[in-house]
């Protein structure tokens, strides 16, 4: 890496240092990977974390892009003969694609233009003699430039006038201030078109019918759903400027002379309708997709950030689960899972209309039989079709019994997706897609982390309008997501899926079905070590995953840990210094005893106090499990219906999705309530994201209530009288 590119790359990221994006990038360069770096290598980058190192790596990425580029446009003009010193420097000194886009124009290589046409026909000499402002007649002069293309003055004129409007709209200077003066003064306004009231029946658009708001203070969610609106034909859209203000800029920009003659008045004339025809609409294109790439961006770090914490919810440990997949005509598809998510029996009860009254009769039974058979704790039902018709029925059912057993609403997107994949129909082969989808619904309660990654990140609905988003940058920055989470938590070696397995830092989906199969074949893993004998598992992708691989239960206490094997010297000194025995680890006496450890005396020149204090906290707690701290998903037994609900009334509620606008949260009911986020505190909030996140268990009062377009609006500010009950 050169020093031209570290310094554009530092000069991006002001907050860090450029020895911390250095040292950085040049690890990534040798093969390590971010979580790797991140967890084991914090002296090196000054304990950058993996944000930070996936930044680290955007910008190094959009740096190369932009050197590339520069490099292409240099050369290409050269090819022309075209290229001076003073523009190479210009294009060299370029910090942004666009900038360079707008040095290239003028050579770019186009479809014949009315201007290229008049250049051939010999009319430059002419436009360029215009720009002297001479006091001659104009007509005059043009009937020189009359030839076999060309045949009379006015032609020669009209000739002229395209070579300097096309000339003034590819002006560089003239772009970039068009672009900034847009951006900072610009409307964007919004009308309903023509029909369009027809094409959005529930009104969903019914805000930006007349709409207007400037270019600067737009939302990424307004942005997105104007788009949408205007695909679907809803709306017409475009940004709005004041045109004297700019023609003004024009004026001064290009007439260098206090003189007003026929030759100044022909210049007003050009950049006027360069203004018109091509300026204008060049600038609103860039700035639309500007707004639509920004809004992506936010979009999609919305989405990343709703599915780390749904990722990361706490896990429901050591219960018998029954997974409930609703349905209505084909019947709800219940799976039993032990407590370690193993599959033990299927079945199908039809509880809800059209089944005929006999089979219906006979659901609950059947769903109670199940019940007690299995000594099931808890039942999780996919919150899709029938799920408030289903959630009905297992309350009342449930009633019946002598135990407490509580019900989840499970958020099933993406499972059936799931239930048609390859790796589905590899681990069920025998069962259809439907009871596949119910051990996803079950499975999803007891390890959320564990199943969801089986599913496309992009098929699970906790995004705004992640339909829209480009699918190449959203699969990317999900990837990263599912990346952090797993390799934050770490994986058990002896349970998990080479799904999971292929999250793990280092190791790619052969890799992975080759942990698996080696375990099939060979029996449970005792040891870390024992990783080195799987096939294709070199020493470069075992450094990268071993810690993040755990082995509960085995021959070697500190393979339940994140302590790296590269580390074991150190944490071995540690626990003989201290007289703890291997075995004690996790106990009180032994955690009592580290906490006197000063990291100081274990440094060395490679190892530094955070490594050392990162080696400590494992020994503390092994096996822990950072999900355990974590919301719990909220249990229910009984159900409510939207017709319940009044004003003022207080609920607890799971969040399901936060957008930029607000969250929306699950009480229990058919339908999702809003919380706006000017309802989330009685102090201005900007972020959503600050108050609340996926999977947090949030107390509610009812705000308003729409029955007839089952709308639930939401307040977390208490009413000064609030219901409580």
């Amino acid at each position: 890496m050169d020093e031209k590119t570290l310094q554009l790359v530092s000069q991006q990221l002001p907050d860090l240092k450029k020895g911390q994006i250095k040292a950085a990038l040049q690890l990534m360069d040798e093969g390590n990977t971010i979580p790797f770096i991140a967890r084991y290598r914090k002296e090196a980058t000054g304990t950058l974390d993996e944000v930070q190192l996936q930044t680290v790596r955007d910008q190094y990425r959009h740096v190369t892009n932009l050197l590339e580029r520069q490099e292409t446009v240099i050369n290409k003009i050269k090819e022309q003969g075209k290229l001076t010193p003073a523009l190479e420097k210009q294009i060299r000194a370029a910090t942004e694609l666009q900038e360079v886009e707008d040095l290239y124009l003028p050579y770019k290589q186009k479809r014949q233009t009315k201007a290229q046409k008049a250049k051939a026909a010999g009319l430059a000499p002419l436009a360029n003699w215009l720009l002297t402002y001479p006091d001659d007649d104009l007509t005059t002069a043009a009937a020189k430039y009359v030839n076999d293309e060309v045949p009379d003055a006015q032609a020669a004129l009209d000739g002229a006038h395209e070579i300097l409007a096309e000339a003034i709209s590819e002006m560089a200077t003239v772009r970039g201030w068009l672009r900034d003066y847009t951006t900072n003064h610009g409307q964007l306004v919004t009308k309903l078109k023509r029909n369009g009231e027809a094409k959005d029946e529930l009104g969903t658009y019914k805000q930006y019918y007349d709409f207007a708001a400037p270019v600067k203070d737009l939302s990424s969610y307004q942005i997105l759903a104007i788009n949408r609106g205007e695909k679907a034909g809803v709306l017409s859209v475009k940004i709005t400027v004041d045109t004297n203000a700019v023609l003004n800029y024009l004026h001064f920009r290009l007439i260098r002379t206090s003189k007003r003659n026929a030759a100044t008045a022909f210049i007003t004339a050009a950049y006027t309708d360069a203004l018109k025809r091509f300026l204008g609409p060049a600038i609103e294109r860039e700035l639309r997709r500007q707004l639509t790439e920004q809004a992506d961006i936010q979009a999609i770090k919305v989405f990343g950030e709703n599915l780390y914490h749904l990722l990361m919810q706490a896990p429901i440990k050591g219960k018998v689960v029954m997974g409930f997949d609703p349905a209505y005509r084909t019947g709800c598809k219940l799976a039993i899972l032990d407590e370690n998510g193993k599959f033990l029996t299927k079945a199908v009860i039809y509880p809800h209309e059209p089944a005929p009254a006999k089979k219906r009769a006979a659901a609950e039974g059947e769903f109670c039989q199940l019940i007690e058979q299995y000594g099931v704790e808890m039942v999780a039902i996919g919150n899709g079709t029938a799920s408030r018709e289903s959630e009905k029925f297992v309350a009342a059912a449930l009633k019946k019994l002598s135990r407490p057993i509580y019900y989840v609403i499970v958020n099933e997107a993406g499972a059936s997706v799931y239930s048609a994949s390859e790796a589905a129909r590899e681990e069920f082969p025998n069962l259809h897609v439907e009871q596949r989808s119910a051990i996803s619904i079950g499975r999803r309660l007891q390890d959320p982390l564990a199943e969801l990654v089986k599913i496309d990140p992009q098929a699970i609905g906790v995004g705004q309008y992640q339909h829209d988003l480009p699918k190449k940058e959203l699969g990317l920055a999900l990837d990263d997501v599912v990346e952090r989470a797993v390799n934050r938590v770490g994986v058990n070696l002896n349970t998990a899926s080479y799904q999971l397995l292929t999250q793990i830092s280092g190791l790619n989906k052969t890799i992975a079905r080759n942990i698996v199969h080696f375990r099939d074949e060979h029996g449970r893993y005792t040891n870390r070590t024992q990783l080195k004998k799987v096939p294709r598992l070199g020493p470069k992708s075992y450094q990268q995953a071993v810690g993040f691989l755990r082995i509960p239960a085995g021959e070697n206490p500190l393979d339940n840990t994140d302590v790296h094997p590269e580390s074991y010297g150190i944490a071995t000194r540690i626990m003989n210094d201290t007289g703890i025995a291997i075995d004690d680890l996790g106990t009180a006496a032994a955690t009592k005893r580290l906490a006197t450890v000063d990291p100081a005396a274990y440094t060395t020149a490679k190892v530094g106090e955070e490594t050392v204090n990162d080696i400590i906290d494992s020994l503390k707690k092994p096996g822990r499990d950072l999900r355990d701290g974590m919301p719990t998903p909220l249990l229910r037994h009984d159900v409510m219906t939207i017709e319940d609900l009044k004003p003022g009334m207080k609920l607890q509620g799971t969040v399901r999705n936060v957008v930029d606008f607000g969250a929306f949260v699950d009480i229990g009911v058919k339908h999702d309530g809003l919380v706006h986020v000017s309802k989330m505190s009685k102090k201005f909030i900007r972020d959503p994201r600050t108050v609340v996140a996926v999977g947090d268990i949030v107390d509610v009062w009812i705000d308003d209530v729409d029955l007839k377009r089952q709308r639930i609006q939401l307040t977390m500010v208490a009413p000064k009288k609030a219901d409580n009950g």
